[in-house]
């Protein structure tokens, strides 16, 4: 700056010392940065590297959970590196602060680096590496550097850290595995009670003494030791994941239904678990057990994953952009050569690196092989994608309106059935409450957990702030009005984060 201020003003008074002095001043500051991208080059070459502290390449959490991952800034230069703004990059999802910030990594030594991490949003996520600003010469530039080495953190729902808390011993974790029953309807030696005569009850439980007795018919009712037969159905419909990661409506759900399907695993019931999109996303039977319960975690966890094709805003074309731009500082030689339009070719080389990806097997929805590559490798590094923001509220209520079809003729038909869905709103969704009505005479009891995206006015006082107050105070009614005609069905209503 000064020394083109120099030349200019030596210029315009036609000055041949101010000339020169600016000359000198921009042949110095040349030299410098060449001395400095020299000495840079020369460190990088001789071996500046960064390695995790840890054997491990992904670490499983529950969302909201903190932890500390080490790292190491090794130099095997005979000369000290310096450097400043250290910071991590990583995936949208994760909040990271790395110290020290700045610092000096000695000649031949090693440098140890401390990264505090937080996990908020669901799923697949990365520490891609670490990025700083190496000094070099007599410190008038800085050259910024990239270590790219990713790794993975796997986000399950919260309720995952009590989970793996308390499965930590072998004796807790086989006490957790171990049905805890209770006493039901059913064939046994003891009686339960004598009750009136129903339709479809066999000849064989009728009390024909006791019925004559009374003058109408009875029968017995035994006890039988079963488990609860429970199935938890999660809305993911797309309009409930806008927002921060972390703190969309779609996430509160997940949190909610890995909880209950939790609490009934630890009393010893089968749980089953859909979770419902466009398609359905994720279908487990009814099932118990430590194992069990993981895939129930993971299955809510990497469902709802905005890379499938039916939940992200990037077509395959944008896909593959995001694909090349992570390779070239990944594996330089392997991106050479290539451009984002040859998406056969990116693929190919795509898949050449996935041993390198801290999710390797993973699998995605997409249209086509060459789709589902280039997605899988999005997923595997923890890359991402941003949510698509088009409706689908007509596709999962259809999806919704054949999963309660599907349980009503499942062996042995749940006893209890979790909804996870916002209330329909006054003259909406006709298909779901036809159906919660044809279920009204059904044993299955059925509770709706009534999602409520969150509402507030964020707008200055005035017109604007009464006009937002009215639609938040129309949205509140429609929804009060949506779990009123719930009840009518013969739907037992809760809130999420409230109640059971």
């Amino acid at each position: 700056m000064a020394g083109g201020l120099g030349c200019a003003l030596g210029i315009a008074l036609s000055s041949r010392a101010g000339l020169a002095f600016g000359g000198a001043l921009l042949v110095g500051l040349a030299i410098a940065r060449a001395v400095t991208q020299i000495n840079v080059a020369r460190i990088r070459a001789a071996g500046f590297e960064m390695l995790w502290q840890t054997s491990e390449r992904v670490r499983r959490v529950g969302r909201s959970e903190s932890f500390e991952l080490a790292a190491e800034l090794r130099n095997r230069d005979a000369r000290a590196a310096r450097f400043a703004r250290l910071r991590a990059v990583a995936s949208p999802g994760l909040s990271v602060t790395v110290e020290p910030e700045s610092g000096e990594v000695p000649a031949g030594g090693r440098l140890a680096v401390q990264l505090r991490i937080t996990a908020h949003g669901l799923g697949r996520h990365a520490v891609h590496g670490l990025s700083l600003e190496l000094r070099g010469g007599p410190g008038l530039f800085e050259v910024p550097l990239t270590f790219a080495n990713p790794f993975g953190i796997e986000v399950l729902p919260r309720v995952y850290t009590r989970v793996a808390r308390s499965s930590a011993g072998g004796r807790s974790r086989r006490v957790a595995e171990q049905p805890r029953s209770r006493p039901l309807a059913g064939d046994s030696l003891e009686l339960r009670e004598l009750r009136q005569h129903q339709p479809g009850d066999p000849l064989r439980k009728v009390a024909w003494k006791a019925s004559a007795r009374r003058g109408q018919l009875l029968v017995r009712e035994h006890e039988r030791e079963e488990r609860d037969v429970v199935f938890v159905l999660l809305d993911a419909a797309i309009e409930l994941a806008s927002g921060t990661p972390g703190s969309s409506a779609l996430e509160r759900a997940v949190d909610e239904a890995a909880s209950l399907a939790v609490r009934h695993l630890h009393r010893g019931d089968d749980v089953g678990l859909g979770v419902l999109g466009r398609r359905v996303l994720t279908w487990l039977p009814p099932d118990h057990g430590s194992s069990h319960t993981l895939q129930l975690l993971e299955g809510l966890a990497h469902s709802i994953s905005p890379v499938h094709a039916d939940r992200s805003a990037l077509d395959e074309a944008e896909v593959a952009q995001r694909v090349l731009d992570h390779l070239r500082p990944l594996a330089p030689d392997v991106a050479g050569s290539v451009a984002a339009y040859e998406l056969d070719r990116v693929a190919r080389r795509a898949e050449k690196l996935l041993a390198r990806a801290p999710f390797p097997s993973v699998e995605v929805h997409a249209g086509s092989s060459r789709e589902r590559a280039l997605r899988g490798y999005l997923e595997a590094f923890g890359i991402g994608s941003p949510q698509r923001t088009g409706p689908d509220r007509a596709e999962v209520d259809e999806r919704l309106v054949q999963a309660l079809t599907r349980l009503a003729s499942q062996r042995p038909e749940p006893t209890l059935v979790y909804v996870l869905s916002p209330a329909p709103t006054p003259g909406s969704r006709q298909g779901v409450m036809e159906a919660l009505r044809r279920r009204k005479k059904r044993r299955t009891q059925l509770i709706w957990e009534s999602i409520a995206p969150e509402l507030s006015v964020d707008a200055p006082e005035g017109s604007a702030f009464a006009a937002a107050r009215a639609i938040v105070r129309r949205a509140e009614l429609n929804r009060s009005e949506g779990e009123r005609a719930l009840r009518r069905a013969g739907v037992v209503v809760e809130h999420i984060g409230r109640g059971a």
